[in-house]
C-alpha cells in the first residue's frame, strides 16, 4: 500500500517558493530601474542570480546525496537566504546590492532542486503526479504577480523588498513541515552507473544542452518583459495580468500533465515544447502591441516552461536513478543557472539596441535546441537499460 502523501505540506512550500519568484521576476528589474541603474547593470544583476544557480545546486546536491542530509540542506538554505536578503535594507549602492544578490541567491537557489527530490521520494510509484503538487507553485506565482502588481500601482516600489522578505520567511517555515521519506533500501548506496558514465551519453548531453538554450531564451523575458510592457504603455496591473495569464495556462497544463505523460513520449513532449517556445518569442518580439497576439504568446508559457519542466523532471528521474540530487542539481544549474545567466547578460547588453533583437535571438537559440534535440535525443525506458549502458 502506498504511504500517505503529505500533499498540502509539499504544495505549501511550492506555493511560497514560486510566489517569491512571481514577485521577483516581474518587479525586481523595476525596483533596480527606480534606483537609476542602467540596462547593462540590471542585466548583470539578473545574471548574478542565475550564475549562483550554476554553482549552488551542485554543491548542495552533492552534500545531500553524499551525507543523506537533504532535509537539513533545504531548511538551512531557506533560512540563510532569508538572513542574507536583509542586506538590501542597509544600502542601495550598486556593488552592495550585487553582494546581497549573490549571497541571498546562493542559498535560495540551493533549495528547489533538492525539494523536488524530496517530493519525488514521497511519490514513489506515483511519479506522474508530481505536476499535481507542483501546480500550487504556479498558483502562488499567479497570486503574487497580480497582487504585487496591483499593490505597486498605488504604493512605493520599496514595498517590494518587504514583500520578498515575508515570502522568504514563508518558504523557511514551510521547509520545517516536511522531511524526505525514508526508503527501505538506500538506492544511493547501490549505485551501478557512475555519474560520469551517464553524463557522457549523447542523449543526456543534448538534453542538458537543449535545456540550457531554452532557459537562455527566457533571459530577455524574465529580465525585461515588465520594462518592455511599461515602455509600450501598459500599466503594472495589466503587466501583472499578462504574467499571470502565462502561469494560469501552466496551472491548467499541470492538472492534466500526468495524463499527457502517460499518453505521449517524453521525447515528443519536450520537442513540441521547444518549437512552441520559438513561436512564443517571435510573437513577443514583433506583435507585442496586439493584445490578442500577446494573449496567445503568454498562453504558450504552458509549453516554454510548463510541459518542458514537468517532462524534464521525469527525464532526470529516469536518467539518474541513483543520483537524484545531483541530477536535479545539474538540470537546474546548467539550464536555469548557466542558460538563464547568459540570457540575462546578453539581453542587458543588447536591450537598448533593440528589444526585438533580444527576443529574436531567443527564438533562434531555441530553434537550435530543437534541431539538436530532434537529431540526438532518445529516452531511457527502464532502470536496467540505464545500468546496462
Amino acid at each position: 500500500m502506498a504511504a500517505a502523501l503529505p500533499y498540502w505540506r509539499l504544495s505549501g512550500f511550492y506555493f511560497f517558493y514560486f510566489a517569491l519568484l512571481g514577485t521577483w521576476l516581474p518587479y525586481w528589474a523595476l525596483y533596480l530601474k527606480s534606483l537609476g541603474f542602467s540596462s547593462i547593470q540590471i542585466g548583470f544583476l539578473s545574471a548574478l542570480v542565475m550564475v549562483t544557480k550554476v554553482v549552488a545546486p551542485n554543491i548542495w546536491g552533492w552534500l545531500a546525496d553524499s551525507y543523506h542530509c537533504r532535509t537539513r540542506v533545504i531548511r538551512l538554505g531557506a533560512l540563510l537566504a532569508t538572513v542574507c536578503f536583509l542586506g538590501v535594507y542597509f544600502s542601495d549602492d550598486y556593488w552592495w546590492i550585487s553582494l546581497v544578490v549573490v549571497s541571498y541567491s546562493f542559498f535560495w537557489n540551493a533549495v528547489l532542486s533538492q525539494f523536488d527530490v524530496l517530493t519525488l521520494s514521497h511519490l514513489e510509484g506515483r511519479y506522474a503526479r508530481y505536476s499535481l503538487i507542483r501546480v500550487w507553485g504556479s498558483v502562488g506565482f499567479i497570486v503574487a504577480v497580480m497582487a504585487v502588481g496591483a499593490w505597486l500601482d498605488y504604493h512605493p516600489i520599496f514595498d517590494l523588498l518587504i514583500i520578498v522578505s515575508l515570502l522568504l520567511v514563508g518558504i523557511w517555515l514551510c521547509s520545517l513541515l516536511v522531511a524526505e521519506r525514508p526508503k527501505a533500501t538506500d538506492i544511493a548506496s547501490q549505485a551501478k552507473a557512475p555519474l560520469f558514465s551517464i553524463l557522457r551519453r549523447p542523449a543526456v548531453m543534448v538534453f542538458f544542452l537543449s535545456s540550457f538554450f531554452l532557459q537562455l531564451s527566457h533571459g530577455p523575458y524574465y529580465t525585461f518583459f515588465s520594462i518592455f510592457m511599461e515602455d509600450k504603455g501598459y500599466t503594472k496591473t495589466i503587466t501583472g495580468l499578462y504574467w499571470s495569464l502565462g502561469v494560469l495556462v501552466e496551472v491548467l497544463l499541470f492538472l492534466v500533465m500526468h495524463r499527457l505523460l502517460a499518453a505521449f513520449s517524453l521525447r515528443n513532449i519536450l520537442l513540441w515544447s521547444l518549437w512552441l517556445s520559438v513561436l512564443r518569442w517571435l510573437m513577443i518580439a514583433y506583435l507585442v502591441d496586439s493584445p490578442v497576439c500577446l494573449f496567445i504568446a503568454q498562453c504558450l508559457h504552458a509549453a516554454s516552461f510548463g510541459s518542458f519542466h514537468a517532462a524534464a523532471v521525469e527525464t532526470v528521474r529516469r536518467w539518474f536513478p541513483h543520483h537524484h540530487g545531483q541530477g536535479m542539481a545539474l538540470y537546474s544549474g546548467l539550464s536555469y543557472g548557466a542558460g538563464g545567466a547568459l540570457g540575462a547578460y546578453y539581453s542587458g547588453l543588447l536591450w537598448d539596441v533593440s528589444p526585438e533583437l533580444c527576443f529574436a535571438i531567443a527564438a533562434a537559440a531555441v530553434a537550435v535546441a530543437a534541431l539538436l534535440f530532434w537529431r540526438y535525443f532518445a529516452e531511457p525506458v527502464t532502470l536496467e537499460e540505464i545500468d546496462a549502458q
